[in-house]
């Protein structure tokens, strides 16, 4: 059962298109969607390796605080105002929440976003953050820190409306462990979709686990996928998928996320990147 999703959220733009995409899930399964709001510590926004006197110092917390303050209340007030529009009951926490509608809750913390999202990510069952802006090299170290740190499902959440996530689900399938645990992980979600198509890439290579075998295999839970193939190069397979997504009618695409780890960051594959950067439906991800 999928009961809680996270949503760290900011004034820059995107909180209610993120909050949209968490509340099309959520609806499926009356799950409470948990916001956040990070605030700067004042000592942040202190200058690296300058010299300042104690009293300028002591201005510039002030003045990050007033700051830090006057975005809380903003944040706050345009989260309470989307609640009351789309009728959401808002309460303390989870573990208030009501069991028969989709609820909400609103809280605060002190930090960077991506720190944040790394601790509280561990205990909720989704996270939705917005699709990170490579332009503006924004929303990357969110991303990051959710499928790093966490071990849950991440909502890539693209700028295009979203009213239904869930209903026909589109598996991204290439044999491989990530893949397999983004279907594990996923389960509750493709057991509650009307829709689940398997997509493979036909790429000339080899695939130790095939599309019928994952078909077998989610047959046995109860769910029926129908299978989907598609002729992409290697390095085509990316937005192979997203035009084959495009294609079944899927409202949402499931990926496992390749990639590792070098000095606390993130190298995605070509796939993923891909598919994160050009993705013009939600994607889950999880690696």
């Amino acid at each position: 059962m999928l009961r809680t999703i996270l949503i760290p959220v900011r004034s820059d733009g995107k909180g209610e298109g993120v909050l949209d995409h968490a509340l099309a899930l959520g609806r499926r399964f009356t799950a409470h969607l948990a916001a956040v709001h990070c605030r700067p510590r004042p000592d942040d926004m202190l200058p690296y390796g300058v010299y300042a006197p104690a009293s300028f110092k002591e201005q510039i917390r002030k003045s990050a605080t007033t700051m830090a303050d006057e975005e809380e209340g903003r944040v706050k007030a345009l989260f309470q105002e989307y609640c009351s529009r789309h009728d959401l009951v808002v309460v303390e926490g989870v573990s208030a929440a009501p069991k028969d509608r989709p609820s909400a809750s609103f809280s605060e913390a002190t930090g960077k976003q991506a720190a944040v999202v790394a601790i509280r990510g561990r205990l909720a069952d989704v996270i939705a953050v917005a699709q990170p802006d490579r332009d503006l090299n924004l929303g990357f170290n969110t991303l990051e820190a959710a499928l790093l740190e966490t071990g849950k499902l991440v909502l890539l959440c693209p700028r295009v409306p979203a009213e239904h996530i869930g209903q026909h689900v589109a598996i991204g399938w290439n044999g491989s462990a990530e893949a397999a645990r983004a279907v594990a992980a996923a389960l509750p979600i493709l057991l509650a979709a009307d829709q689940v198509t398997v997509l493979s890439a036909v790429t000339g290579g080899r695939m130790d686990l095939t599309p019928e075998d994952l078909q077998a295999y989610l047959s046995s839970h109860d769910v029926r996928a129908g299978l989907e193939t598609f002729k992409a190069a290697a390095t085509e397979v990316g937005q192979g998928l997203l035009n084959a997504a495009r294609k079944t009618g899927s409202d949402v695409l499931l990926l496992g996320a390749y990639g590792h780890s070098r000095r606390r960051s993130l190298v995605m594959g070509g796939v993923t990147q891909h598919v994160i950067d050009h993705a013009h439906l939600p994607v889950l991800l999880i690696r």
